[in-house]
């Protein structure tokens, strides 16, 4: 195995495991929020238990998002030196002002929260865990901004074989930057409202707590409702700007090979790379892709054959991984529409709390494939069309990339072993252990 290789594999090992903890930060803070709000309003105790039981495991979440982020980025310069050399005046910029103006403010601010419990007001303190999930939201937000850049580089200039910024508010007001921030933000908010939901649902299956989780299920389901019906609109208009600015990518998200008008969507297709073709095609739908990138029926869209097989990303992984995240995408419409008519006779529809319980994991799924979309879907571009992926690793050993992914899967296998182990122990004892 080749050095790019191994790293390539330890970005994506590090990247994966770190975001099953950040959309829950992002969704579950405001939710904490809107809970305390709550409480800070009505002085209901129910309201300050929930702000308790749901803040604990915010914060076990909260630590190992930490861990894991940190070691993440130091592999910029450890694995990926080339690249942070190009394009280090650019993405470098973003990623300390996530540090330095989001991440410590959050960091602070959470501090407040653990420790202020006695000596703020309530509605002091609710207004602290607001700060804690709009500090959390403005670190992802440069965050994304900044691999948008990777997917979509605007307002630089190539002078002596680097890429400087030229022009700030063409990086984080373009179109592609705008539309991955409401994509990520609204998955990671479904995710947040599912394991709510979820966890809620364990316990009025049991018949315990009802009241604290009729009314955490149906915060929840509030949250869950609004953002799934608005990721589907906002996945239409990311998918018809990957049309202009990615052909390749919308190409291999449907499989599709010939360039023209009246361009089908398939249900389930098999690519044949080799062959430049689909082996199987299941329901055909014409004209549905040209009108979903398009907005026409009549338009044009650009198939694998007339893109370089050098710059084609990999088919096979990308329609399955799309696919996959539309169906999901589907199904969270499906159980929080049912749920809406559902939420005041919830302990009387069991069947619907069993698949509300064994969905928690559903949402991380289809986060994950949205990554494995976005990343793998831009190859064999690590900025695109600008440098390429095999062009941007460290000059280091096989070995030394060997050792360092085998340690990162060990240690990240531990922790992760740990924090899953504390985060379902306290959500399984309820809020009787959480205080």
């Amino acid at each position: 195995m080749e050095a790019l290789f191994l790293s390539r594999l330890q970005f994506a090992a590090a990247t994966i495991f770190h975001f099953l903890f950040v959309p829950l930060t992002l969704g579950l803070s405001i939710m904490i929020a809107i809970m305390e709000t709550r409480y800070a309003r009505t002085g209901e105790e129910v309201y300050l238990k929930m702000t308790r039981f749901w803040g604990k495991l915010f914060l076990i979440n909260f630590a190992l998002g930490i861990v894991t982020g940190i070691t993440l980025e130091f592999q910029f310069g450890t694995n990926w030196s080339r690249y942070s050399a190009f394009v280090g005046d650019i993405f470098g910029s973003l990623l300390a002002i996530e540090a330095t103006a989001a991440f410590f403010l959050e960091s602070t601010f959470i501090g407040i929260w653990i420790f202020g419990w006695k000596k703020l007001s309530p509605k002091a303190h609710a207004i602290v865990m607001w700060f804690v999930a709009g500090a959390s939201s403005l670190s992802a937000l440069w965050i994304l901004t900044a691999n948008a850049w990777m997917q979509h580089p605007v307002g630089y200039v190539l002078r002596n074989g680097r890429a400087e910024l030229e022009s700030f508010t063409a990086v984080i007001f373009q179109k592609f930057a705008i539309l991955e921030i409401l994509h990520t933000l609204s998955a990671a908010y479904i995710l947040s409202a599912f394991f709510v939901m979820g966890i809620s649902a364990y316990h009025l299956l049991k018949k315990q707590h009802l009241d604290f989780f009729t009314r955490s299920f149906r915060i929840a389901l509030t949250f869950g409702l609004i953002f799934s019906l608005f990721e589907v609109v906002e996945g239409h208009l990311h998918g018809s700007d990957l049309a202009e600015k990615q052909p390749a990518k919308l190409a291999a998200m449907e499989s599709h090979w010939e360039s023209g008008r009246q361009a089908p969507v398939y249900l389930f297709a098999l690519p044949d790379e080799a062959n430049e073709k689909n082996a199987i095609e299941i329901l055909p739908l014409p004209g549905v892709l040209s009108l979903l990138a398009t907005h026409s029926t009549e338009g044009v869209v650009k198939g694998l054959k007339d893109i370089p097989r050098e710059e084609r990303p990999p088919v096979l992984i990308n329609f399955v991984s799309f696919k996959t995240m539309v169906a999901l995408g589907m199904y969270f419409v499906l159980m929080t529409l049912v749920g809406f008519f559902k939420r005041n006779r919830l302990t009387e529809s069991p069947g619907y709390l069993r698949l509300m319980l064994y969905s928690i994991p559903l949402p991380y799924i289809a986060s994950e494939l949205g990554w494995v979309l976005a990343e793998v879907g831009r190859q064999p571009w690590i900025v695109y069309g600008v440098m390429k992926t095999s062009e941007a690793f460290s000059p280091v050993a096989t070995s030394q990339v060997l050792t360092s992914l085998i340690a990162f899967i060990l240690i990240y296998g531990i922790l992760g072993a740990i924090g899953f182990f504390l985060i379902i122990r306290l959500a399984r004892k309820g809020p009787a252990l959480a205080g």
